[in-house]
């Protein structure tokens, strides 16, 4: 059975959201250093991320967060201004407080005193910076270039509505190569919940074994296609290990074009 779909994660699979999130840091972190000498922006960065997962996980929307897959340093520059569930509504309400508090902690962990005013100016400059930054790996376009028309392209990404929105908008190409996104948010489930899998298929017209995933994340990505038994690809970038994973990659790669390679076999392989 040939295959007829390919299903694309959206962070560290064609955006390079981790690259992003790292320089807006080092932005928002060098500005305070100018405004406070004395404060090392390696340290402030790695205090406020700290600082940042300890409240976020203290909150009561965290269960909702980790099912739909929204993690804390999106949390620092995400609105949460869509999506249907309540969990949404509180979200939007927590997040400015959670931001100016995440800043101002770490801040005061590095040594400063009365570091409130500057960790609100940091809370606000921290989502300019980021939201500055859309970036694409090199071969994005590339690979989508080559698969649009031969095959159907669905974008199955976690997180919440406007924010994965909001990525996508920044690379206003993007979009147009899917025929179908699907933010789990919306559905209400994330990977690796199989329903929001199935969800994709239904979309798609097409059985789990006629579809392969392609993600960066064992623990969602791969995890969720294999429970459906779908085949899937595993960019491995970091030179990760698969040891003790709950699901095995059907296929390890280490850059999103080496996919190109993955597809053309299968195809040769397809009954003549």
């Amino acid at each position: 059975m040939g295959t007829k779909a390919v299903l694309f994660d959206l962070d560290d699979t064609l955006l390079w959201d981790e690259r992003s999130v790292k320089d807006a840091f080092e932005a928002t972190c060098v500005y305070a250093a100018e405004k406070v000498p004395g404060i090392t922006p390696d340290q402030l960065e790695a205090e406020v991320r700290r600082e940042a997962r300890a409240l976020y996980e203290s909150y009561e929307t965290f269960p909702f967060t980790k099912m739909i897959g929204i993690n804390p340093f999106e949390a620092l520059w995400a609105t949460f201004s869509g999506g249907e569930h309540e969990s949404f509504r509180k979200l939007q309400q927590l997040a400015p407080g959670y931001r100016m508090e995440a800043w101002t902690r770490g801040l005061r962990a590095v040594g400063v005193e009365h570091p409130e005013e500057l960790g609100a100016e940091l809370a606000e400059r921290f989502p300019q910076e980021r939201r500055a930054r859309p970036l694409a790996y090199e071969e994005t376009f590339e690979v989508l270039d080559e698969l649009k028309g031969r095959y159907k392209l669905l974008l199955l990404t976690n997180g919440a509505p406007d924010l994965q929105q909001e990525k996508i908008a920044g690379l206003p190409q993007l979009a147009g190569y899917f025929d179908h996104i699907l933010i789990s948010g919306d559905f209400g489930e994330g990977k690796p919940s199989p329903a929001i899998f199935h969800k994709a298929i239904q979309l798609l017209d097409i059985l789990p074994e006629e579809g392969i995933m392609v993600g960066d994340k064992l623990t969602t990505d791969i995890l969720g296609s294999s429970k459906i038994g779908m085949p899937n690809v595993w960019i491995n970038a970091h030179g990760a290990t698969s040891a003790g994973a709950d699901a095995l990659p059907t296929y390890e790669i280490t850059r999103l074009r080496e996919l190109l390679a993955i597809l053309q076999d299968r195809k040769d392989k397809e009954p003549k």
